[in-house]
């Protein structure tokens, strides 16, 4: 079972709300003794996941999370957007899909950075995704 220690929202509604959010991510991870690369895989994935809602979503919400389960401690974040989702979510899943001019390397990028990646998509009503990245994993 999960426990929520402590969460934190922010809205994401133009570029330059990128910059805080990863600083507040960092700043949870630091908080609960991350190691250094697994803070720059989260910190790298939550990246990715907050320009995809802005460029495909045009912004929404995040969540920010810090969570346990037994004797493990990890950062939970959503991302929750009202653009107009995503029709297949496996083919978005692949590398090498992409519906912009991108590498398409981004949904699927994050998930392998991650310890646990969720995606729900309704087309016309919005995209959430919720990762999280335990502070051993």
């Amino acid at each position: 079972m999960i426990i929520v220690l402590s969460k934190d929202a922010m809205a994401i509604q133009k570029e330059q709300d990128v910059v805080p959010f990863r600083n507040r991510v960092k700043e949870y991870a630091v908080k609960i003794g991350m190691s250094l690369v697994n803070q720059t895989k989260l910190i790298t994935a939550a990246s990715e996941l907050v320009r995809n809602m802005l460029k495909y979503g045009g912004g929404g919400s995040t969540l920010i999370e810090v969570i346990s389960k037994g004797r493990e401690n990890g950062i939970r974040l959503t991302f929750a957007d009202k653009g107009p989702g995503i029709k297949d979510i496996p083919l978005a899943m692949q590398d090498g899909y992409s519906t912009g001019k991108s590498l398409g390397l981004g949904l699927p990028g994050a998930k392998r950075l991650v310890s646990e990646f969720d995606i729900k998509s309704t087309p016309g009503k919005g995209t959430t995704v919720t990762v999280i990245k335990w502070k051993n994993g």
